[in-house]
């Protein structure tokens, strides 16, 4: 049987990051969803996704594109909770 590596991480960093939601007023919500890379940033992200895809990654940039694989994980469990506290605040 797999273990879901992703999803257990999915799941931890929901808990972890719990309280930063709970925290939240509408205005941040709507701040923390809309969230968006730097253009340069994105640029970088697109590069180093195209090497790995191609199995062209060096050591270095394999860490790096690491790096900004668990930065996305953070920032979209953050933006599914602004969404949540979005959502709920519209259905009143």
């Amino acid at each position: 049987m797999a273990i879901d590596t992703a999803g257990h991480e999915a799941n931890f960093l929901a808990r972890l990051l719990a309280p930063i939601g709970e925290c939240m007023t509408r205005e941040v919500a709507k701040k923390v969803a809309d969230l968006r890379a730097d253009p340069d940033v994105q640029v970088r992200v697109d590069e180093l996704a195209d090497k790995c895809t191609e199995g062209e990654l060096t050591a270095e940039e394999r860490a790096e594109y690491e790096s900004y694989v668990h930065a996305i994980r953070v920032i979209g469990v953050l933006q599914a909770q602004a969404r949540g506290i979005l959502h709920r605040h519209d259905a009143m």
